[in-house]
């Protein structure tokens, strides 16, 4: 059988090769558009999800690539980052990824984007991220993601 295929997850494919990752991605028969679903269906942690969140600071999109054992404060980290957050609209996460919510990718977008990677995920040796499409993932690590996405470590949500 041959694999599906996907504009959006070719191009993630191919960006994860250019930065020297073997594309190792998964698709499942069902959509796993929530950490949960994803979690599940890999047999992991919840929080080893990375999820691919877009935000817009200042009116420019931001990737916050959280845990998926967080949520964003997105006040918190606005004050953090030196600007004001506020959820992105499904026409700017098209516009700023090239994909759909649900799907978001780290990488593979039209043009970089700031991203911010939640350091939570460094406490697991392996961690999951959408692969550009809702029925995706593909399996990284907490400083491949960093180093692929040229994103800033940084926490998402205030020490409790």
């Amino acid at each position: 059988m041959t694999a599906p295929t996907h504009p959006a997850v070719d191009r993630v494919s191919e960006a994860l090769a250019a930065q020297g990752v073997e594309p190792r991605i998964t698709w499942f028969e069902d959509a796993v558009t929530t950490a949960q679903l994803a979690a599940d269906a890999l047999g992991v942690e919840v929080g080893q999800i990375a999820n691919s969140l877009v935000f817009l600071i200042d009116d420019e999109p931001i990737l916050v690539l959280t845990s998926g054992a967080h949520r964003v404060d997105t006040e918190w980290l606005g004050a953090q980052l030196g600007g004001d957050i506020r959820r992105a609209s499904k026409d700017d996460v098209k516009t700023a990824t090239g994909q759909v919510i649900g799907g978001v990718a780290p990488v593979g977008h039209p043009a970089p984007v700031r991203t911010i990677v939640d350091t939570h995920l460094s406490t697991y040796p392996e961690v999951w991220a959408a692969a550009g499409h809702a029925k995706t993932v593909f399996p990284t690590t907490f400083d491949e993601l960093v180093r692929i996405t040229g994103g800033t470590p940084h926490a998402v949500e205030p020490a409790a």
